[in-house]
């Protein structure tokens, strides 16, 4: 059931509480915290199981339709949904109870068209209604941007600007951004990607850019967090109808957005026993998890599953907040979680580089699967839990895997693994030959400052 007056906090709790459309078009609260659901609402049993029977655009809806109030009605929301949603997603089965959820069937291949497509057409529809234009700031490690740009390209409202790491992205990540112009605009950063990252929260509390209508497309946007509980339901209701069969996620993990998807999920109803935290060297939360104690690391470490490396998270305050403490922007822990609960929720490991490419070989030579990099850091840390006396279901536990992108985004690695390089998409190769558009600054605010108001300028 709908609630009409839901509402959203910050988790700096020093804003007032907004509706859903507002925390959507505002992205970050106005003291710098990310907005949180004041609830998250539950689903009845017979709704989950109804699941088994429904398409991915009819899951989306039933439960976006719990977090937007009466902000839109349901047949326009369906709508966007069923337009969003119009790509497979496979649920393929590895063996026995083991199975990979490969969510790297969209436009850009990548898991963050299925938040970035349904959360476009949202902010497109409420720009549209109040008559407003906006400009959207995103920081990316590789998949967001081009994922971004990809789903908000064309739309006469909404400017969209990309700011990512010049030299940790591959080359098909970065030409899925440089080659659409338009009302999309891409900076590379001589830095890292939480420079990117801080730069956009920067950007919303400067007040020399006060008159431009910021909002984010980052998974600090509570828009592009809650589409990813999603796919969790989808997944279980692909392999069982059964509420009563607990399963067992391993998710790839740098800002940590998924995860938090995968928690409203559980909360919500699905039947998950156990989050692996599946992390690179970027080590910061799973050390969290293992002494209590929270340490960034900066810079964050290169790793080959780029998308990973953040070394200060930001959805990892809206994680502590849940947890019941309080995390501020800056990383600093003004009130402490509940670190047992987190524990016995979720299980954190971290894989370093020469693992991982263990992973994608040894994957390919026992099942025959193609794994990219953060697909194969998931699989070895669902490995690893189902290998330390925490799996109680030993053969019987359902395990999904999260793939989060296509294994021709890093087809070198992947290659250099398996001896073979896997199908390249037609949408790959058309990228070949265009040409692109980008700036590059160096890692300083104030350039991209200016740069950001010739841009809004120009538009």
């Amino acid at each position: 059931m709908r609630n009409a007056h839901f509402k959203y906090y910050s988790t700096n709790l020093k804003s007032p509480s907004v509706s859903f459309s507002e925390a959507l078009l505002r992205g970050l609260a106005p003291d710098g915290g990310l907005y949180m659901p004041e609830v998250i609402p539950s689903l009845t049993e017979d709704t989950i199981r109804r699941f088994s029977s429904s398409e991915y655009w009819e899951i989306a809806s039933a439960i976006l339709s719990r977090f937007v109030g009466d902000d839109i009605d349901i047949s326009n929301l369906t709508d966007l949904c069923r337009n969003a949603y119009d790509f497979s997603i496979p649920v393929e089965k590895v063996f026995l109870n083991n199975y990979i959820l490969r969510l790297d069937q969209g436009p850009t291949a990548s898991f963050k068209d299925f938040a970035a497509r349904i959360m476009a057409k949202l902010m497109n529809y409420f720009v549209s209604l109040k008559g407003v234009h906006i400009t959207v700031l995103t920081a990316t490690s590789g998949d967001t941007g081009s994922a971004v740009a990809n789903a908000f390209y064309g739309l006469g409202n909404i400017n969209v600007v990309v700011l990512f790491p010049l030299k940790e992205v591959t080359n098909i990540q970065r030409k899925q951004m440089t080659t659409l112009n338009k009302n999309i605009s891409t900076i590379a950063v001589e830095g890292k990607f939480d420079d990117c990252q801080k730069f956009v929260k920067q950007a919303f509390l400067d007040p020399a850019l006060s008159d431009l209508s910021l909002s984010s497309a980052n998974s600090i946007n509570i828009g592009r967090l809650l589409p990813q509980a999603v796919y969790y339901f989808y997944a279980w209701s692909r392999i069982t109808g059964s509420i009563t069969t607990p399963v067992v996620f391993s998710v790839p993990s740098g800002n940590y957005g998924n995860l938090m998807g995968g928690i409203i999920a559980r909360e919500m109803g699905l039947p998950v026993i156990k989050y692996v935290i599946a992390a690179n060297e970027n080590n910061e939360v799973t050390e969290f998890l293992k002494n209590g104690k929270y340490n960034k690391i900066v810079p964050s470490i290169d790793c080959i599953s780029n998308a990973m490396n953040v070394g200060h998270p930001s959805n990892l305050a809206r994680i502590v907040a849940f947890y019941g403490g309080m995390m501020d922007e800056l990383g600093t822990i003004i009130k402490d979680p509940d670190i047992v609960r987190m524990r016995n929720d979720l299980f954190g490991v971290s894989l370093s580089d020469s693992e991982t490419r263990s992973s994608m070989h040894d994957s390919y030579k026992s099942y025959n699967i193609f794994l990219e990099p953060h697909g194969a850091v998931a699989w070895e840390s669902l490995r690893r839990f189902k290998s330390s006396g925490q799996n109680m279901h030993g053969e019987d536990q359902i395990c999904i895997s999260l793939e989060t992108a296509h294994p021709a985004k890093f087809i070198e690695e992947v290659k250099s693994q398996t001896g073979i390089s896997p199908d390249i998409p037609e949408k790959f190769r058309l990228l070949e030959d265009k040409p692109e558009l980008f700036s590059t600054i160096d890692n300083n605010y104030e350039e991209f400052r200016q740069l950001l108001l010739k841009l809004n300028n120009k538009n």
